[in-house]
């Protein structure tokens, strides 16, 4: 069987089993019958020092994910120790509010607390691997929509399609880290939809447009030797001042879909910090770019999921990381500091009105 004859033979597999982690698939499934729609990111801390922020979330969304409760360092304070309760605390949030979670990351190249680094070898480090991976999809079986199993497994300036980040994951298992997670997040929980997850590259820039490839090519590699992968994930972290590459991204979810992939908006939000103008002027351009994005993700089928890496700007990470030179606040979400709507969430109503 040759290489496309064994991915299409497996997409067949990989599209009913992502068809199956569906909500509305499981008869009298614990998990919430809503569809997907708008969600957006939230830490507890945030939850809980600002009432505006749920009820934002509970007004515009039907889904929500944590920013840091379900990530190595939070929820695995050490190698005996499993700290579920924040990560609950917002799965009760959603609950109450009739909303859907999913879960975000099982391995990540980034926030790999302390302790893992003192295992003195890769036998070790796969135990723990293995281990952290099992007990916390076992731990939400039935509880989440989805889980970014693999996040940002590219590097920033792929030299050639084939080239993968370098993690501490990747000195000690190899590649093979990457189906390892999904093979093992699959036997935990096999009705859960699992995706891998990347941003920059939705733009026409050279180096956006290199990961990309380099992205797809993992993707085909998984899908050929079988991994259960069933969604890919676009955390579309956009750059204000860049413009979407519509044409080329539209061809990329196309290609995605066509082989029985689910495609997810997962961390969306623009970087204003090189725009000048007034608020107006940059909200309109900010609103620009994600109507470009989600045209074109919408070519070959509904954006059914869409999440923003926050609501507020009050609350987003771009404040702390990329501050403005004018000293003004960035506007990077559909909500303002103060809660009001933005044109940004009318795109995003126009998007999931029907979803």
């Amino acid at each position: 069987m040759t290489g496309l004859d064994r991915r299409e033979f497996l997409l067949g597999s990989a599209a009913a089993l992502a068809a199956g982690s569906s909500a509305s698939a499981v008869p009298g499934s614990k998990r919430a019958q809503r569809r997907p729609g708008y969600g957006a990111a939230a830490t507890l801390w945030d939850l809980q020092a600002d009432p505006r922020l749920g009820e934002a979330i509970s007004t515009y969304c039907t889904q929500v994910v944590p920013v840091l409760e379900l990530k190595w360092p939070m929820l695995r304070p050490d190698a005996h120790t499993f700290a579920f309760e924040r990560a609950d605390a917002i799965l009760d949030f959603a609950r109450d509010n009739d909303l859907t979670m999913r879960g975000h990351a099982l391995a990540w190249y980034h926030d790999i607390p302390d302790w893992t680094k003192q295992i003195r070898d890769s036998k070790g480090v796969e135990r723990a691997y293995r281990d952290h991976i099992g007990t916390v999809v076992s731990y939400y079986k039935d509880k989440l929509t989805s889980w970014d199993v693999v996040n940002e497994p590219i590097p920033d300036n792929p030299r050639s399609p084939k080239d993968r980040r370098d993690t501490f994951w990747t000195q000690h298992l190899g590649q093979g880290w990457i189906p390892l997670a999904f093979r093992t997040a699959a036997a935990a929980d096999p009705l859960v939809k699992l995706a891998i997850n990347e941003y920059d590259i939705e733009s026409a820039k050279d180096s956006f447009i290199a990961k990309r490839a380099a992205y797809r090519n993992l993707i085909m590699d998984l899908l050929d030797q079988g991994v259960p992968l069933h969604a890919v994930g676009l955390q579309s972290h956009l750059h204000a001042e860049l413009e979407i590459d519509t044409h080329g991204l539209a061809a990329f979810v196309a290609e995605l879909r066509s082989w029985g992939l689910e495609v997810l908006v997962t961390e969306l939000d623009v970087d204003d910090q090189k725009l000048a103008g007034n608020p107006a002027e940059r909200d309109a351009i900010v609103a620009k770019r994600v109507d470009d994005l989600l045209t074109a993700i919408s070519t070959s089928g509904p954006a059914r999921s869409i999440l923003t890496w926050g609501i507020s700007d009050r609350y987003s990470w771009i404040n702390g990381t990329f501050a403005r030179k004018d000293k003004q606040p960035n506007r990077p979400l559909p909500l303002d500091g103060e809660f009001k709507p933005k044109p940004f969430m009318d795109v995003i109503s126009k998007f999931t009105k029907d979803a």
